[in-house]
């Protein structure tokens, strides 16, 4: 896959870029990326990329000239083109599968009010949220939805680690502990110990079941529920949990 991302701020990509996992799909071959200084593209010798909005209003908005000859750059009016906004659709785990179908994306990182219309009405194909908050970096956002997809690609990550994540089949992840077996009177549940991989099989999946029913209960609607599922819920009901 490759990733183009187009921004003010190359360094705030840049960085991430060069660590952990990431560094190491790069360096295999599994991921290529083009970070484009949106500013590049700009004509006039104080290179602005803002102006103030038609109609008044707070704050600055994004050009439409510089950004459109950035995305011009990488060809993006032939590619799926993301932008990041509080006003787009919500990233979810099936939406980061969907976008690692795809061998090429392009980020549009947006900043101070966003982007003129006009560009993403020309241009991006995907509004992404990441959440029902405000940030100031389009950035930090587009970091989060390429960590979200990156890492589904086939080699990046085991796909065993990817199996019992949180939000696959439905329910969050498990707990997790590792040495030593006790720490500050804590211990590790016996079951972890025993051995029995069917037990162990069992306690993850009740685990699951009881911190999505406690953290996040809607989840439950998108799960099918088969009957050793069922006999856990009903055992947590009977309980009260």
């Amino acid at each position: 896959m490759k990733y183009s991302i187009l921004t003010l701020f190359p360094e705030i990509i840049e960085g991430y870029l060069n660590a952990s996992i990431m560094m190491k799909a790069r360096e295999r071959g599994l991921i290529s990326t083009e970070v484009v200084q949106i500013r590049d593209f700009v004509c006039d010798r104080h290179r602005t990329c803002d102006d103030a909005p038609y109609g008044g209003g707070a704050g600055m908005v994004m050009k439409a000239e510089p950004v459109s000859r950035a995305l011009d750059s990488v060809s993006a009016a032939d590619k799926r083109v993301v932008y990041l906004t509080p006003s787009g659709n919500p990233f979810t785990q099936g939406y980061a599968e969907d976008l690692a179908r795809e061998s090429e994306l392009v980020f549009l990182c947006g900043r101070y009010e966003g982007v003129d219309q006009r560009i993403i009405d020309e241009y991006v194909s995907d509004e992404i949220s990441i959440g029902d908050y405000v940030i100031s970096s389009g950035e930090v956002a587009a970091l989060v939805v390429i960590d979200g997809v990156y890492r589904l690609l086939d080699g990046v990550i085991s796909s065993e680690s990817l199996e019992e994540e949180s939000f696959t089949h439905g329910l969050l992840e498990y707990p997790h502990y590792t040495r030593p077996a006790e720490f500050r009177g804590r211990k590790v549940p016996e079951v972890l110990l025993s051995g029995n991989h069917r037990e162990i099989s069992r306690w993850r999946l009740r685990k699951r079941i009881e911190k999505t029913v406690k953290n996040r209960p809607e989840l439950l609607e998108t799960v099918d529920i088969n009957e050793e599922i069922r006999n856990i819920l009903d055992e947590l009901a009977m309980k009260g949990e």
